[in-house]
């Protein structure tokens, strides 16, 4: 069954309030560019919008919306534009000013963990933050990204393996 229905603006709103964080994040895995994840995002939900009647529901929204999103960043990463621009941003967070000397050590720490996914080839990274950050098995995954069960959990293996290499733990 459906969720929504198509004309339904309140909760189609509804949906985009509830996924545009876990959209966000998704897309800047790709671009990482802040500005360039900004337009995408918007991209994904007037997209969805227009097509939400082409949704059967054999995935959850959210799948359905992170599909769009990877084939909207892939496509993004393929234009012309893309290649002509150099990207130089790295993830940078706001950090708030902390007491604890602990509160720093941790954050220092997942911003090199942080770093370090974002480093890795874009095969293992999307399957890392797709699994780790996103909490989709690997069938989600599987569909999502269009490539075979075990090619995922291939994916998934190495990308680990390339973390701890690359990360202290």
């Amino acid at each position: 069954m459906v969720p929504y229905k198509a004309g339904n603006n309140e909760e189609f709103e509804e949906i985009v309030r509830e996924y545009v964080n876990d959209i966000r994040k998704i897309v800047y895995t790709y671009v990482k560019n802040h500005h360039t994840m900004e337009d995408i995002t918007q991209e994904v939900f007037w997209s969805a919008y227009r097509n939400i009647g082409q949704f059967r529901g054999d995935s959850t929204i959210k799948t359905w919306l992170i599909k769009i999103a990877i084939n909207k960043a892939k496509d993004y990463l393929k234009s012309w534009h893309y290649r002509a621009i150099k990207i130089t941003n790295l993830i940078k967070e706001d950090t708030v000013s902390r007491e604890t000397e602990q509160v720093v050590i941790d954050n220092d720490r997942d911003q090199e963990l942080a770093r370090v996914i974002m480093d890795l080839p874009i095969k293992y990274r999307e399957v890392i933050i797709l699994y780790y950050y996103e909490e989709l098995d690997t069938n989600e995954i599987s569909n999502i990204l269009n490539i075979n069960l075990n090619t995922v959990k291939t994916r998934l293996n190495r990308g680990r393996d390339l973390v701890k290499r690359r990360f202290n733990f």
